[in-house]
């Protein structure tokens, strides 16, 4: 059984009781066995956390005045370990509310105080029961949701690609000759069955980062191979437009030694990034260029790091104040005519913050938009 699965799913609730006073911990233990509960108890800190660790327990009734670790240490530590489930903390003090005010901003949900009273510590107990309950229950029907898109998703490029590998095969005459409509009419069908497709692709991803169960293969790249990579396969698109398509890698000609931008980083997966804001840029540029530059900038603070920049411009239509506020959340479509589905920048985010970087846009409606992408980066020159 998964160690995290709160116990009222399985079986009676289970609270755990935190205090130095053996007195104290045998009466509020009587008065919750009573009631029904499960209850186990710790006399310190220390020993409360190594049980916590070990099975999470559905509620905790924790004393502020111990020795060694107090309860608002407790608490703290509870809350920054963020492999735990939820569990709500009721802290049982004798102080003033200066002690209460101190554990509710350490993390603790309520508070009683001694001497306790059997009526009021039963409500409490059941209020904060009834709150763990409720996000337990939110959190299994979102894992549900998650995993029926990802299901649902990952079922549905099989049949896309299967379709995708046909309409090729037509296309190119495998069952006979095609007449100029019909070979327009499938060349409609191929490039919606792949818009789809790298929808579908998108949205199976997004929901792989947000579920947790994207894994990276971080090696050693050089940022400057990826962009170069990406230009070139996107070429083909800025000619079709007419749009100048450049790629500035801060390379002067007459150097004798290219230097090598290298990056801590998953290949793949930065190489999507690149892809989708290049492309972007230009299926929102009519007319113009799209410009790609490299720069690289020391940490002023530490002069052991430094960061790279890549800006992606363009002299597009530009994007409003108001959209520019949205524009890397999930399913947040532009205004644009084209727009896409909303994922592939809201994706490209995470995929960025995921390699400790930052990604932003600075536009101007009618001059265009300026993405850039912020990068840790180590640096070594190359023969």
């Amino acid at each position: 059984m998964n160690r995290f699965l709160s116990s009222s799913s399985v079986g009676k609730d289970q609270i755990l009781v935190v205090d130095d006073s053996p007195d104290n911990v045998f009466l509020i233990q009587a008065i919750l066995e009573e009631e029904g509960y499960e209850v186990s108890t710790a006399s310190d800190g220390f020993s409360a956390l190594a049980l916590i660790e070990e099975s999470p327990p559905d509620l905790l009734l924790l004393d502020v005045m111990m020795p060694g670790m107090d309860g608002f240490e407790v608490t703290q530590r509870i809350r920054q370990n963020t492999s735990l489930p939820f569990m709500p903390i009721l802290l049982i003090t004798a102080y003033d509310h200066l002690s209460v005010a101190k554990g509710l901003d350490n993390g603790a949900d309520d508070f009683i105080h001694k001497p306790v009273e059997v009526d009021e510590l039963l409500a409490r107990v059941r209020s904060l029961l009834r709150l763990k309950h409720s996000i337990d229950e939110r959190d299994a029907i979102a894992r549900q949701r998650e995993d029926f898109v990802s299901r649902l998703t990952h079922d549905l490029r099989t049949p896309l690609i299967a379709a995708d590998r046909m309409l090729v095969l037509i296309r190119q005459g495998a069952l006979g000759e095609i007449s100029p409509p019909i070979l327009e009419v499938l060349d409609t069908m191929v490039r919606s069955n792949h818009n789809l497709l790298a929808m579908v692709n998108t949205l199976l991803e997004v929901y792989r980062y947000e579920a947790g169960r994207k894994t990276l293969n971080f090696t050693q790249v050089d940022l400057k191979e990826i962009l170069k990579e990406a230009v070139q396969e996107l070429q083909p698109l800025a000619n079709e437009k007419n749009l100048c398509l450049n790629l500035d890698l801060g390379q002067k000609p007459a150097d004798l030694l290219e230097r090598k931008i290298t990056v801590e980083g998953d290949r793949l997966e930065l190489h999507r990034v690149f892809i989708n804001l290049i492309g972007n840029a230009i299926k929102f540029t009519e007319a113009g260029s799209v410009e790609v530059r490299l720069i690289t900038q020391d940490d002023k603070k530490n002069n052991s790091k430094s960061s790279i920049l890549v800006e992606v411009e363009d002299t597009g239509l530009g994007i409003s104040p108001e959209d520019q506020t949205k524009l890397f959340e999930r399913f947040r479509q532009g205004k644009h005519k084209q727009a896409g589905s909303g994922l592939g920048l809201h994706l490209s985010r995470r995929i960025i913050e995921t390699h400790q970087g930052t990604i932003d846009v600075k536009s101007e409606v009618g001059k265009g938009s300026c993405f850039t992408v912020c990068l840790p980066v180590k640096q070594s020159d190359k023969s």
